[in-house]
């Protein structure tokens, strides 16, 4: 991965971390813990969802010839959508590893 990729994908982690504190950001005791989390963790895998499905239905029109939508448009999309598939598959392998040596700890 180059730098300005990594750069790229830095800046989508940031806005989509930004996007996600506010609703986040504990008002009440019951926002707190595993349910806040688990908003989270729903709420990125809804958005790499998203932004899948929205570069499946550009490449679609572009292979129907949809008027408007351009090859650099629909390729941009996919990687944008490759990126963030990549940066979940990340985060997902954390966690597994995170509770895989939590459970591995001797009491």
């Amino acid at each position: 991965m180059s730098q300005m990729q990594i750069d790229q994908v830095l800046a989508q982690i940031r806005t989509l971390s930004s996007q996600v504190a506010p609703q986040a950001a504990p008002s009440a005791p019951e926002t707190t813990g595993p349910s806040a989390f688990a908003s989270l963790l729903r709420n990125s895998i809804d958005q790499v969802n998203e932004a899948q499905q929205h570069a499946s239905d550009l490449a679609t029109a572009f292979q129907r010839g949809a008027s408007g939508v351009d090859l650099p448009q629909v390729m941009i999309e996919m990687e944008k959508a490759s990126v963030s598939f990549r940066a979940l598959t990340e985060v997902r392998n954390r966690l597994v590893s995170a509770y895989q040596d939590i459970m591995n700890m001797q009491m």
